[in-house]
């Protein structure tokens, strides 16, 4: 890092951390020792301690232990979505010296299948409303334990947000071959608690697959404590903290900006099982929540709850994620509102996490911050793999000790991805940036997500970040679509906010007068929504694809 990015520091933060000495397991046992009354997690309204969570995680590794067979380094799967049967799960794994892999509970059988077979899990911690989708693993033996718990069995009696459907659904006898959670916290098995250590293996989750299939990131308890240490430290974060936890914890951004931050610093978090603003509105007010990592889509989305007022929010004190740009007119409505900045921050699957941070007391718009601490990050050439001018775009690489240590399984992904500089070894993101002289980042766009219009290389997140200043539009994806004459031209897929509509021709008008006219979208198509991941990322190229096979309009 050069002299001139410590000089815009934010105050108060420590420039490096010490060395992690510690394992995830030894954050949990801490916080159940010394804050064992203190509410850890809160489910629609249910409170649970951290001592009732730590004897729950240390049945679950007995019981894996001693039921099913699972030795330390053994991979066991995870698959379900927030509740607090997975921070259980997810501890318990670890508690037993496995390695937790977190599967999208959004993933289908083939998807599911995949991961674990890749993986190679043989046991599965699961919930009611995903467990079907485990019965062809099941039935064809490539499975030895699924344990299924229902969401419901967390909740108090009676409660006043709305519950999805997940939730509420009856508890339907499970099918053959599937154990109940119910006989795992009535079991008493005994357990031995085997040797931990920074540098075992802990987790593996894998990539959302964008450029293909899916590959598992490799991860030790340092890197992950070294990701979870990076946010605490930057964030100020400490015991009295409230986090909402909205964002899926399979995911990377819920799992470590939320789940194991919280436990690290012995705070507590309300979870939440699917997205709903106005559930998430009612939980933030009513359980004063003081923090929210998310990603821009989740944010648009509360802005547009009906009846929405500032005193909702009195209780944020922070707002901040990544994943894709903050629009600058949706920052500007969070502003109004609430009085906070919208913190945008980059990290990765590869990096469990962070690996730049805006400052908290003075964000940049449309800048992802500088490097966190002992993280090295330079902009090459994707091509000839040279250092870019001050200013140029070049890919994002990275060296610093949150860096996974190398896709499962996978010599010619690790060949690709993982270069020496300097003696020092970087991770190639794919992820395109230009850097100020100040040392701040800003993510253009994913390597191969540029549009080359008449020989005009037009940037997606940029111009979407333009179209969302428009008034009618309440979320827009922007792709390529095929060209005679200019062979690739922009087209803008966008949902309109309630009651409002855009003809072609005004939309036209109105771009050209924000945007360098081979910016400007030639084609619009209004839809009802756009396809997202369960992290609330806009899945681009599916709307690419169908775009290509002519699935789409224009």
């Amino acid at each position: 890092m050069s002299q001139s990015k410590f000089d815009h520091w934010p105050p108060g933060v420590p420039t490096h951390l010490p060395p992690v000495t510690r394992t995830l397991d030894d954050n949990l046992r801490r916080a159940a020792a010394e804050s064992p009354d203190k509410t850890a997690l809160i489910y629609y309204g249910a409170g649970k301690t951290y001592a009732a969570l730590d004897v729950e995680v240390t049945k679950i590794a007995a019981y894996l232990q001693t039921a099913c067979g699972v030795a330390k380094g053994d991979r066991v799967g995870l698959y379900m979505q927030n509740a607090p049967q997975f921070i259980a799960a997810f501890y318990g794994v670890i508690r037993a010296g496995a390695i937790v892999v977190p599967i999208n509970a959004m993933h289908r059988s083939d998807e599911v299948a995949y991961i674990c077979n890749d993986a190679e899990v043989r046991t599965v911690l699961t919930a009611q409303d995903v467990v079907d989708q485990l019965l062809p693993l099941i039935t064809a033996g490539e499975l030895e334990h699924v344990i299924a718990a229902h969401y419901a069995a967390e909740l108090l009696e009676t409660t006043m947000i709305e519950l999805p459907d997940i939730i509420t659904a009856p508890f339907a006898p499970l099918p053959a071959g599937v154990e109940d959670w119910a006989e795992v916290m009535a079991a008493d098995l005994p357990f031995d608690a085997p040797d931990l250590a920074p540098d075992d293996l802990c987790a593996l989750p894998y990539t959302s697959g964008s450029t293909g299939r899916g590959k598992g990131c490799v991860h030790t308890h340092r890197t992950a404590l070294q990701g979870v240490d990076c946010i605490a430290a930057w964030f100020g974060y400490g015991g009295d903290e409230v986090h909402l936890g909205a964002t899926p914890m399979f995911h990377i951004v819920g799992m470590q900006g939320i789940m194991n931050v919280a436990i690290s610093t012995a705070a507590t978090f309300v979870i939440m099982s699917r997205w709903d603003r106005k559930a998430a509105a009612s939980l933030i007010k009513q359980n004063n929540v003081t923090s929210w990592s998310t990603v821009p889509t989740a944010v648009i989305d509360l802005l547009n709850t009906e009846g929405l007022v500032a005193s909702d929010l009195r209780s944020m004190r922070l707002i901040f994620g990544g994943g894709s740009a903050m629009p600058e007119a949706v920052a500007a409505r969070l502003k109004n509102l609430t009085g906070l900045d919208f913190v945008e921050v980059y990290g990765m699957t590869e990096t469990m996490g962070l690996v730049t941070n805006n400052p908290v007391h003075a964000p940049k718009a449309g800048c992802v911050g500088i490097p966190a601490m002992q993280t090295e990050v330079r902009l090459l050439d994707p091509d000839t793999l040279k250092p870019v001018a001050l200013g140029e775009v070049g890919e994002v690489v990275v060296c610093a000790p949150q860096v996974m240590l190398s896709y499962w399984k996978n010599v010619a992904a690790n060949t690709e991805t993982f270069l020496d500089l300097d003696s020092k070894r970087f991770l190639r993101t794919g992820d395109l940036a230009c850097e100020d002289a100040a040392g701040n980042l800003y993510i253009v766009d994913r390597l191969k997500r540029m549009i080359n219009a008449s020989g005009y290389k037009v940037w997606p997140a940029e111009v979407e970040t333009r179209l969302y200043q428009h008034p009618a539009i309440a979320e827009v994806c922007v792709i390529s679509a095929k060209d005679v004459y200019r062979g690739e031209t922009v087209k803008a897929v966008a949902v309109l906010r309630p009651g409002m509509t855009l003809e072609a021709g005004e939309f036209a008008e109105w771009a050209q007068t924000h945007m360098a006219a081979y910016k400007v979208p030639r084609l619009l198509e209004i839809v009802e929504s756009l396809p997202k991941s369960a992290a609330g990322k806009v899945l681009w190229r599916i709307l690419q694809d169908q775009q290509d096979k002519g699935d789409l309009s224009g």
